[in-house]
This record gives C-alpha cells, sequence and structure tokens, in this order.
C-alpha cells in the first residue's frame, strides 16, 4: 500500500512539473510576441508623417513594453532602452530619462544607452551643474568616475597580473630597476583600482537615485505644501537626484549640485 501511494505521488509531481513547463513556455512565447508587438508598433510611429498617428502607435508600443516589464517581470538594459526611445521620441524627457538611466544601471558600458541618454538630458529644462570641488574631483580621480565596474575589474586583474609576474621574476633573477619599477607602479594602480571598485559597489547599495516625470513640480523644504519653496523656480521633467529621506508622500532629494528640497513622490520615479 505504501508503494503504491508513493508512486501516486510521484506520478502526480511529474505530472505538476510537466504543466509547469508548459505554462513556463507559454509566457516565453507570449513576451516574445508582446516584444514583437511593441517593436512594430514602434517601427511604424516613426515611418508615419501623421504626428497623431505616430503618438498613438508610441504609446502603443510604451504600454506594451511596460507590460512585459511588469507582468512579465522582464528587466534587461535592451528592454529599457527600447522604452526610453520610445518616450523619448514622444516627447517624454522625464520618462525617457528615467528609463535610460534603469538600462545604464543593468548595463553601463552600452554605447548607444549612454549615447541617447547624454542626447536626452540635453534637452530637458533645468540645468543643474556640478560643483567644482566635485568636478576637481572628477578630474583628479578620472579612473573613479569615467570608467565602469566591468573596466575597473579587468584593469585590476591585469596590473595584479603583471605584480605577480614581475615580483616572480625577481624571486628568480634577483632584483633589477625594471622590474623593481613594475611591481610598485602596477600595486599602486592595483590598490587605487581595487579601492575604487569597493567604494563603488557601496555607494550603489546604499544610493537611492530617482528622475522627476511630472511636467513641472515645486520642490519645498519640508514635507508639506505649507512649507517655503527651496528653489526660485520649479524643478521640470527629467531631472535627476539622489534620495535623502523618504516620508509619507514625499521624498527628500538633492540635485547634482547639493541643493536639496520636497518633492511628493507621484512627481518622480526611482531607478
Amino acid at each position: 500500500m505504501t508503494t503504491k501511494r508513493l508512486t501516486i505521488i510521484l506520478i502526480a509531481l511529474f505530472l505538476i512539473s510537466l504543466i509547469a513547463s508548459a505554462n513556463a513556455q507559454m509566457s516565453k512565447d507570449q513576451t516574445y510576441s508582446l516584444f514583437s508587438q511593441a517593436n512594430e508598433s514602434f517601427r511604424q510611429a516613426n515611418s508615419t508623417k501623421d504626428s497623431e498617428q505616430a503618438e498613438r502607435l508610441y504609446s502603443k508600443a510604451i504600454l506594451t513594453f511596460e507590460k512585459i516589464i511588469n507582468q512579465g517581470n522582464v528587466k534587461n538594459p535592451k528592454l529599457y532602452y527600447n522604452l526610453g526611445n520610445a518616450y523619448f521620441l514622444k516627447g517624454d524627457i522625464g520618462n525617457a530619462i528615467l528609463n535610460y538611466r534603469r538600462a545604464e544601471k543593468l548595463d553601463s558600458s552600452d554605447t548607444n544607452i549612454q549615447k541617447n541618454l547624454t542626447f536626452a538630458r540635453s534637452k530637458r529644462i533645468d540645468k543643474v551643474g556640478i560643483k567644482t570641488e566635485k568636478r576637481v574631483l572628477q578630474t583628479l580621480f578620472f579612473w573613479h568616475y569615467d570608467f565602469v565596474i566591468k573596466t575597473k575589474l579587468l584593469l585590476t586583474c591585469i596590473f595584479f597580473g603583471i605584480v605577480c609576474i614581475a615580483a616572480a621574476g625577481i624571486i628568480w633573477f634577483g632584483r633589477n630597476a625594471p622590474l623593481t619599477t613594475s611591481v610598485i607602479i602596477c600595486a599602486i594602480l592595483t590598490v587605487c583600482l581595487f579601492s575604487s571598485l569597493i567604494v563603488e559597489s557601496r555607494t550603489q547599495v546604499s544610493r537611492i537615485c530617482g528622475v522627476i516625470t511630472a511636467k513641472e513640480i515645486i520642490a519645498r523644504q519640508g514635507d508639506g505644501q505649507n512649507y517655503p519653496v527651496s528653489f526660485k523656480d520649479p524643478l521640470h521633467a527629467g531631472t535627476e537626484f539622489d534620495v535623502l529621506e523618504s516620508r509619507p508622500g514625499w521624498l527628500h532629494i538633492k540635485l547634482f549640485d547639493d541643493s536639496n528640497g520636497w518633492i511628493p513622490n507621484s512627481a518622480a520615479e526611482l531607478i
């Protein structure tokens, strides 16, 4: 009797696994179908000369891309990049920059993402500059700010490898100027790049960024409409920020020039 029950349980588990596998395959096929539909809507919008029809087609492509992300739980840089393109061509700079930033977060080495993000940033209304001190740091420690994590990791491995080879050469052939110089220089570069990797990894874990998606919003000095305004002019779509604090219905944000204020969380999206 026990063996019979065990056999029935095993058969039931096997059938369940087959059904789950079939459903997963259907979901995958549906995702590909939706992706094709979104790309076709995007292509048609690019080719039409009717501005109203183009806007409808871009909106259709956007809804389909977002359906894949939200319902299909598919999140990859190409998908966010396409979504950013659709928003940009529709004229929504805020959501375009938001999705380019999400694509960049997943693949910071993609030159197309970087190029379109830079171009979208040039079209926004708010021109928030970087403080002089920060600009100097970016110039002095260019490897930390300009190199992506993959590049830093690769260079760290290369320089560490040279240190090991040169050190082995010193042990084998004796100390000489070229090998000693190579060890010192490559060891310094290895420490600098490895330190940069640690700092950036910790920063990415703790840092929360966002983009204003509302057309226009007034930042205030506290988490309420009765507080005085923080800036002379309103903030506009596409302005990027770091989150300092979050309270019900409000975000305390810091801009790239280190100025700060409170905005309703409905006016922005986090990356």
